[in-house]
């Protein structure tokens, strides 16, 4: 159910994501050979940024592992669906920290430096290297998956949160248009509905009440679930 959850969250989060980078798709630079090549760049594009989207679930793979070992998960993972809600309703009123405006200088810096080849290999690159610009949707994920409690699950957690990008960004990229306003709009307001509801399933996940898959009972520290023979 986690998976689908992240899939989902790929999928609504994919407007805002479409509208935000847009601009940056559209200028993609194009592989000379045909039509051909250039639906493989763009797809190339994408598989480069769901690449950095499972590095960073093996990243919080780990983190979730150490906490599991720790004995720690259901705190970990109230902690995160409280902290998901919060940063959420404050979402707004912060600004980016000096490090992190630095950084992401650096990373348009690398971008611009790639925007101007024309092979598959700046292409893949280019979607690397947008995966880590900072955006509240992916920590949002990876918040996930760090909840699943190894690397394995993180890994996966991540890759269907970017798969559910896939569709509407690359179809922004062939198209070479962006989808109305109105159409973007509407679609939006369906965003805070997952993100809430990511939020609420780890909560209810860490509390432990004994419902199969959403919220198992632990015993020794492992779902219920993963104990029946």
């Amino acid at each position: 159910m986690d998976f689908g959850i992240a899939l989902a969250l790929g999928l609504l989060g994919s407007l805002h994501c479409a509208a935000m980078c847009g601009p940056l798709m559209l200028a993609l630079p194009v592989p000379p050979g045909g039509p051909a090549r250039f639906i493989a760049g763009r797809s190339v594009y994408q598989l480069g940024r769901v690449t950095t989207y499972c590095l960073l679930g093996l990243i919080a793979g780990v983190i979730g592992q150490s906490i599991f070992l720790a004995g720690l998960q259901r705190t970990l993972s109230i902690g995160l669906g409280v902290a998901i809600l919060f940063g959420f309703l404050i979402a707004k009123k912060v600004s980016l920290s000096a490090p992190v405006v630095q950084l992401v200088a650096k990373l348009k810096t690398a971008m611009a430096a790639q925007l101007r080849q024309r092979s598959f290999r700046s292409l893949a690159l280019l979607g690397m290297l947008n995966g880590l610009l900072p955006c509240g949707l992916v920590y949002v994920a990876v918040a996930g998956a760090v909840s699943r409690g190894n690397m394995r699950d993180g890994i996966f957690y991540m890759a269907w949160f970017g798969l559910g990008t896939v569709p509407m960004l690359l179809a922004v990229s062939l198209s070479g248009k962006l989808f109305p306003p109105t159409l973007r709009q509407k679609l939006n307001r369906a965003i805070p509905f997952g993100i809430c509801l990511l939020a609420f399933m780890l909560i209810l996940r860490g509390l432990a009440l004994g419902i199969p898959y959403v919220s198992p009972a632990l015993v020794a520290g492992i779902p219920a679930s993963c104990c029946a023979p």
